[in-house]
């Protein structure tokens, strides 16, 4: 399964750490960068999808640096994530065509919902079987923590190792309908909650 690449670039570390292991539990290649002055080559270097930007950062700030990638890559989408927000900084934003811009601090749900409308204006649109996978994955993490259950008591009830269902939550991995039966009876749920709405 082909994943999306994203590239984050904010100085706060704190703030890369958070988006790193979110997007990485939502499927997605994720590499960040701490210092803005990188990144043109990051983005030479290998290929991303989407950039997630903060504005405010020493040495280059995301301004400047969103023209920089502009002048490179007319094309790749461009979320500013800014726990500052401007109507100055939301023009140049604009103008320099942004795919979406977000204040901090930004809550899980509006990002997953940014980066799904904004993967889908641009053409980049998942699989259907991705999506489903995804999707089934997100479920399976969320009923679990509403139990609090650990992914080594999740494996002790449904005989399934750790590593194929963290595989299975972060749709690494496809599970069969045996496994998704055990899964979905160690949490106590049908069959159709870890599908949810999709």
């Amino acid at each position: 399964m082909k994943q999306l690449n994203i590239l984050v670039v904010d100085d706060d570390l704190e703030v890369c750490e958070f988006l790193q292991a979110f997007l990485d539990s939502e499927g997605y290649q994720v590499h960040t960068l701490i210092d803005p002055t990188q990144a043109l080559d990051e983005l030479r270097e290998a290929e991303y999808h989407v950039v997630i930007l903060d504005l405010i950062m020493p040495k280059l700030s995301g301004i400047e640096l969103l023209d920089q990638i502009r002048n490179i890559d007319s094309d790749i989408a461009v979320i500013v994530l800014t726990g500052k927000p401007s109507v100055d900084s939301a023009t140049e934003s604009i103008a320099l065509e942004v795919s979406a811009y977000i204040t901090k601090p930004v809550s899980t749900t509006e990002l997953r919902e940014t980066l799904d409308r904004v993967i889908r204006k641009k053409g980049m649109v998942r699989s259907r079987e991705e999506e489903m996978l995804l999707a089934i994955g997100r479920n399976i993490r969320r009923l679990r923590h509403g139990k609090k259950y650990t992914l080594a008591q999740m494996a002790r009830r449904t005989h399934l190792s750790v590593s194929l269902l963290s595989q299975i939550e972060r749709a690494e991995s496809s599970a069969s309908m045996a496994t998704l039966y055990k899964v979905a009876g160690a949490l106590d749920v049908t069959l159709s909650e870890l599908f949810g709405d999709y």
